[in-house]
């Protein structure tokens, strides 16, 4: 049977002369809380709220890492305005002297090259006609028969000389063309003051010859020299009309 504090059981007393079921009913006081339950299992997400308005940029953060590689190289441009020259200066200190240049070997093969090449065109871009190389010299003709001052003149509009041999090689060379073209040439020769004493155009004297057996023999009146088909020379006047043979 339950223990119910007296002002209690008055009031149930009062209240059952109205009510037909009354059961024992006893108020007790509050108890020790008891432990707290586990948590339930959590709900469901809710739905996305409305977007907000951006705020405002923050501050600059620190540089990158690594710079990247270059980038590949753009078109060239266009040429910028020449600039004004600019004053000379002052001539630096004199070097010392050089080797001569008829001692430097290599700067003489050279030398000696291009002026193959150069006399070879000259030769047949000139001429048009047969050319010979000997040692330095390159002897050219066009075929074409005039008289001394003529061919004098032509070969000098060419760069060159008329043909003459200082030695046999150069005889033989200039002989072959002759030969070839089967009529004489004139020889870059002439006879000075002296009867008989012929010298080279520039007026040194001869330091080698080819003449015919008896010749020279024109005692002052034949001033040029002409070679025959074998090679040989003989004095004759500067009249007659000869093979033009130039020498470079």
């Amino acid at each position: 049977m339950l223990l119910c504090p007296l002002a209690l059981t008055l009031a149930l007393v009062a209240v059952s002369s109205t009510v037909s079921d009354v059961k024992d009913v006893c108020v007790g006081s509050p108890g020790v809380p008891g432990i707290p339950g586990s948590h339930g299992l959590p709900g469901r997400d809710g739905r996305d709220g409305v977007k907000g308005d951006p705020g405002p940029p923050g501050p600059m953060g620190p540089p990158g890492g690594m710079p990247g590689l270059p980038g590949r190289d753009g078109l060239t441009g266009a040429p910028g305005v020449a600039g004004e020259r600019g004053e000379k200066g002052e001539p630096g200190a004199r070097g010392p002297p050089g080797l001569p240049a008829y001692l430097d070997e290599e700067l003489q093969t050279t030398l000696q090259d291009l002026r193959h090449q150069i006399l070879r065109s000259v030769g047949v871009l000139t001429l048009q006609g047969t050319v010979l190389a000997v040692g330095e010299k390159i002897f050219s003709t066009n075929g074409q028969a005039v008289n001394f001052d003529a061919i004098r003149e032509s070969c000098a509009r060419a760069g060159g000389h008329i043909a003459v041999p200082r030695s046999p090689e150069e005889n033989e060379a200039i002989a072959s063309i002759v030969k070839k073209h089967n009529t004489y040439a004139y020889l870059g020769l002439a006879e000075g003051p002296t009867p008989g004493d012929f010298r080279y155009l520039n007026g040194a004297p001869v330091n080698y010859s080819n003449w015919y057996p008896g010749e020279p023999r024109g005692r002052g009146k034949e001033k040029c020299v002409e070679m025959y088909t074998d090679g040989q020379w003989n004095d004759k006047n500067c009249l007659q009309y000869r093979l033009a043979i130039c020498e470079f």
